[in-house]
C-alpha cells in the first residue's frame, strides 16, 4: 500500500505541474497581465518554459497511468 501512496503522490504532482503550465499559457496568451513589461525574448522564453513543463507533466502522467493504473491500484506494473 505504501508503494501506491508514492505513485498517487507522483501523479498528483504531475497533474499540478500540468495545471501550472496551462495557467502560464493562459497568462501569456489571454491575459494582459501575462505580458506586462516583458521583452519579446522574455515572452518567448516564458512560453518555452511553460511548454517544456507541460510536455514533461503530460509524459509523466502517461507513464504513471500506463504502468500504475488509477482504476486498479493493486495491479502494479501494468503490462
Amino acid at each position: 500500500m505504501a508503494q501506491y501512496k508514492v505513485i498517487k503522490a507522483l501523479l498528483a504532482q504531475a497533474k499540478a505541474n500540468r495545471e501550472k503550465a496551462l495557467t502560464s499559457f493562459e497568462l501569456l496568451t489571454d491575459k494582459v497581465v501575462g505580458i506586462g513589461d516583458h521583452s519579446t525574448g522574455d515572452y518567448f522564453k516564458n512560453a518555452e518554459e511553460a511548454l517544456d513543463q507541460l510536455a514533461k507533466a503530460e509524459e509523466q502522467i502517461e507513464v504513471l497511468n500506463r504502468y500504475f493504473p488509477e482504476e486498479n491500484p493493486n495491479k502494479i506494473l501494468n503490462d
